[in-house]
């Protein structure tokens, strides 16, 4: 399966199912994590077996249901973290899906999380993980001319980059960026809004695992 046929296979799960993750599954991701730490600086945490975090208030609040499992994104404050936690936590989230897992971006809606937060550090966000009782389903799209210029003169390459862009999942679905090609560069910006700048990490790397184009800001 190549890396647009997961992304197309990929869906939020809210509820999953008992079961744990098999060891050479979290080794996968473990190894994974640990490669986007050292490309980042961040501080990505995988933490298994926890079902505490998702049994509050908050996560019956967001719908969630069965969560043991769950990606912590922490890194040092800076004006680049939530950006650099959602093209990094993305690259987790597709591993995930090649793996068989189901995944879900969480920010709010969950309780204390059992990540290791150091002096200087932020928690991001987390992503639930596991075996999804269900598949979940196609999210909705703005039009394309919303989200990126040259759609007249647009090449191919492009045209699978930003077909990867709508795969890509964003906060509460508003999908506030756009993306524009100068001299054969490829940009992107974040509109204002909460986590559009963590949305902006997570369609620059799946516009640039697909195309193999770097995203500048």
């Amino acid at each position: 399966m190549d890396i647009l046929e997961i992304m197309r296979a990929r869906h939020s799960v809210r509820q999953y199912r008992e079961g744990k993750i098999e060891s050479d599954k979290r080794q996968a991701l473990e190894k994974l994590a640990k490669e986007c730490n050292r490309a980042s600086g961040l501080n990505i945490q995988l933490i298994f077996d926890e079902p505490k975090c998702f049994q509050g208030f908050m996560a019956h609040y967001g719908k969630f249901s069965g969560v043991e499992n769950y990606i912590a994104l922490v890194g040092k404050k800076g004006a680049d973290l939530e950006e650099k936690a959602g093209y990094y936590g993305e690259k987790l989230v597709l591993k995930a899906q090649e793996l068989g897992l189901n995944t879900c971006w969480v920010a709010l809606t969950h309780g204390k999380c059992s990540a290791k937060v150091r002096k200087g550090e932020k928690l991001i966000c987390i992503i639930a993980l596991g075996y999804g009782a269900v598949q979940g389903t196609e999210h909705k799209n703005k039009p394309l001319e919303q989200l990126c210029d040259c759609i007249d003169t647009m090449p191919d390459w492009f045209s699978k980059g930003m077909e990867a862009v709508l795969l890509a999942p964003t906060a509460m679905n508003q999908q506030k960026f756009y993306f524009t090609m100068k001299n054969g560069k490829v940009y992107a910006k974040a509109g204002k809004g909460f986590y559009t700048k963590m949305d902006l990490g997570i369609v620059k790397y799946h516009f640039e695992a697909v195309t193999g184009h770097r995203v500048e800001s």
